[in-house]
């Protein structure tokens, strides 16, 4: 064969391939690479993916190898090489292909696959409905912490505006709240493609009331458009709605939308990182509307929760992790979700790129992990607080409500979330108090050392006494 007709011999490989290997792995690896050449003892292909040629080499490499002995008639080493240009212009090449490809596969997969009708058929509708595609039930992982907010979520899904209207789904940062709430939304636009879904922050609902309220003649108009935006939808998803409170205008116009929309039967579902009584400044009557419906909250997922969500994010990735490296992420990162997921993708871009074995030594590395960070204990934190304040740790832990008091707990409160890293419930259990009363007072003491200096001075004389 001559070297000119190098893409008709890729495409061929792509033939055989295609029978070998997952679809998901063909289309998101496979058919990307950029044939180059080849001779009598290898095969180049190029990839704008970083992470594609260990992954490639590890998982694929015989499929490859045989695909192309297969076509070739040869054995011929199969080199796959990172082009950081091909990463820089993303090929207008390997676009085509991967078009390409859907193009010629379509007609198979809407006759076997309504799945496939929703996900490129459909993206008009979920782009208007500012839905992330990667937020779906298929690849929300389920465990004791939220299993309650999960199946709530199906229900409201299955039958939005009837059972659990509003649904209030609250817990503390980077827990899942965002996903399951979008997974609602990506399962009626593709079961009930005929209703309306928006999902929208609490900040940008802000934004618009303001840009609504601006002055100026198209005042009115612009506050009739805003409206219409809001109470012509069946189904509105509101994000992190604690950050409403206490802005009066706002507050009316969630609570007149709230009105119009359950009213009419229509769906509503809002997350919080805290139940709505637990929201300071919220008004009365919104506190009163948000717990019509159910409540429903997410917890810290236990550590068998967090290894399946590491193996599902191996298994997306098509990366190999051993057991101990997920065991060894699980247990450092034990209260986010969020920050759990960015070590995993922290830790496998570095080895890959730097081709370094995936080891605990390299793992520790890579995260800046300190084996003192996990030496601290809520009991010696606590005891050093007690002391700083002249008081017991029994009064600190207790129920007292005084203003020296209050601080103490709050002070104890922020330093065992700060040194340790523990989840707001294993703080909880500690003081015998409610995560979300635990997570309010480390927010209350974050925000106040960022202005005050005399606090800040507390914190870091603590801190001083813990480490010596």
């Amino acid at each position: 064969m001559s070297q000119e007709n190098i893409v008709e011999v890729w495409n061929d490989i792509l033939s055989v391939l295609e029978k070998s290997i997952s679809e998901s792995t063909f289309r998101t690896w496979i058919v990307p690479l950029e044939p180059q050449y080849f001779d009598e003892n290898s095969f180049v292909l190029h990839t704008g993916h970083a992470l594609a040629p260990s992954m490639l080499r590890k998982n694929h490499y015989p499929e490859i190898a045989s695909a192309v002995k297969e076509v070739l008639k040869k054995d011929l080493e199969v080199k796959i090489i990172f082009d950081e240009e091909l990463a820089k212009t993303l090929s207008k090449k390997s676009a085509k292909r991967v078009a390409q490809y859907e193009k010629e596969n379509a007609d198979l997969k809407n006759k076997n696959s309504q799945g496939f009708k929703y996900q490129y058929d459909s993206l008009t509708h979920m782009q208007s409905s500012n839905l992330n595609l990667k937020y779906k039930f298929e690849n929300f992982v389920v465990g004791s912490n939220n299993k309650l907010a999960y199946v709530a979520a199906q229900t409201v899904a299955q039958k939005p505006g009837i059972k659990y209207n509003p649904l209030y789904i609250y817990g503390g940062p980077g827990l899942g709240k965002t996903h399951i709430m979008q997974a609602i939304g990506h399962y009626i636009i593709k079961n009930r493609p005929d209703l309306k879904v928006l999902f929208i922050t609490a900040e940008d609902f802000v934004n618009d009331v303001v840009n609504a309220l601006a002055r100026g003649d198209e005042k009115t108009k612009k506050m009739n458009s805003f409206r219409k935006k809001y109470r012509e939808v069946d189904v509105l998803l509101i994000d992190d709605i604690q950050l409403i409170a206490g802005k009066t205008r706002t507050e009316e116009e969630v609570f007149n939308t709230f009105n119009t929309l359950h009213g009419s039967g229509k769906q509503i579902v809002v997350t919080s990182d805290r139940t709505p009584k637990e929201i300071p400044s919220l008004s009365d009557r919104l506190i009163s509307r948000f717990e019509w419906g159910l409540m429903a909250d997410i917890q810290v997922p236990d550590i068998e929760t967090r290894m399946a969500i590491l193996h599902n994010l191996a298994k997306d990735s098509c990366i190999e992790v051993p057991n101990n490296i997920i065991e060894f992420l699980a247990t450092v990162y034990s209260n986010n979700i969020r920050e759990l997921e960015g070590a995993f993708n922290r830790v496998t871009a570095y080895a890959s790129i730097n081709e370094v074995p995936l080891n605990i030594e390299n793992v520790k590395n890579i995260i800046n992990y300190s084996e003192k960070e996990r030496s601290f204990t809520f009991e010696g934190i606590l005891d050093e607080v007690a002391a700083f304040y002249n008081l017991s740790p029994k009064e600190i832990k207790g129920t007292g409500r005084s203003a020296k008091i209050a601080e103490a707990r709050q002070v104890a409160i922020y330093l065992c979330r700060d040194l340790t890293k523990q989840s707001f419930p294993d703080i909880g259990s500690f003081f015998e108090k409610k995560h979300t009363t635990i997570l309010y007072s480390y927010e209350k003491i974050k925000d106040e050392l960022r202005t005050n200096n005399a606090l800040a001075h507390v914190i870091s004389t603590i801190t001083n006494k813990i480490n010596s």
